[in-house]
């Protein structure tokens, strides 16, 4: 039995694979990639096309840092719709979020630290 076992791991070690290695040489000159806008399509599109423009941020999900703020002079935050949820951080070192609800023509003030917010229209991008 242990013969037999033996036999079976030396053929197995003696099997080889055949492999085949071909040269292949990229000449950019020749081939280039194509370009991504090509491929692109929907929103994906129109979140390139936005870029190419100017506009890196066209679905507005980046932070934004806050201006004066006052009641005269609110920060504005743009919105596609009636309504926009906003979060506050009051102070730098805060670790939590004071969440809010923003509508068309009725400015808010934050409760804890008094930064006003108005909410302003925004146009959506094409697709």
């Amino acid at each position: 039995m242990a013969s037999l076992c033996r036999r079976a791991i030396f053929q197995l070690a003696r099997t080889t694979r055949a492999v085949h290695v071909s040269a292949f040489r990229f000449k950019a000159e020749e081939k280039d990639m194509p370009d991504p806008l090509d491929h692109a399509t929907g929103l994906e599109k129109a979140e390139m096309l936005a870029q190419l423009a100017g506009n890196d941020d066209p679905f507005d999900t980046k932070v934004v840092t806050r201006g004066p703020g006052t009641k005269d002079c609110p920060e504005l935050v743009g919105s596609y719709f009636d309504s926009r949820m906003i979060g506050c951080v009051c102070e730098e070192d805060q670790t939590h979020i004071n969440w809010m609800w923003l509508h068309k023509g009725q400015p808010k003030r934050c409760g804890d630290c008094g930064h006003w917010y108005k909410l302003v229209d925004r146009q959506p991008i094409k697709v």
